[in-house]
């Protein structure tokens, strides 16, 4: 069986006039973030552990943030894309672990639902997806609450081939 670890990190600028969407769930909070599409740095995250998994990458490679096709486009968008590139290179999911770390908001009322969210659109089990915030502790531009950041690791296995015997 082989196995693959992927990991990334993405940080994303606060903004005023957008909606804060982390991990596909619209978040209640007076700001949102700087991007290209949507801004969902914890599914950017998600997508670009995939990509470096599978060993195709970085998600700037996949989908350059100056290509207009991709302005505003909601990152479910980037999952649904690394979910078909499991399934083409025979690979699958054996868990995600994803931390955001931020000052405000507060993501306990919505870490579950964007656990479900994320299996949702990855197809796997809930149980695979772990989301956890922390914070900065005033510390540096996430301490200032200038931005979020989020990480992901990943670890991925080949799917099993049966063979038929004749």
């Amino acid at each position: 069986m082989e196995y693959r670890i992927g990991h990334s990190r993405d940080v994303h600028r606060f903004a005023k006039d957008r909606k804060l969407m982390l991990g596909g769930i619209l978040i209640d909070y007076s700001r949102g973030l700087v991007g290209h599409s949507d801004a969902d740095c914890v599914l950017h995250a998600v997508v670009e552990s995939i990509i470096g998994a599978l060993g195709l990458g970085d998600l700037g490679t996949h989908f350059p943030d100056n290509d207009p096709k991709y302005q505003g486009i909601s990152s479910d968008y980037f999952v649904k894309y690394v979910s078909q590139l499991l399934d083409k290179y025979k690979f699958e999911i054996c868990n995600l672990d994803i931390t955001v770390i931020l000052e405000k908001p507060i993501l306990a009322p919505y870490v579950n639902s964007m656990q479900k969210n994320i299996a949702k659109l990855l197809q796997i089990s809930s149980s695979r997806v772990n989301v956890k915030a922390t914070r900065n502790e005033g510390l540096g531009y996430i301490g200032r609450g200038e931005a979020i950041i989020a990480e992901c690791v990943v670890l991925i296995k080949r799917k099993e081939v049966i063979k038929k015997l004749l």
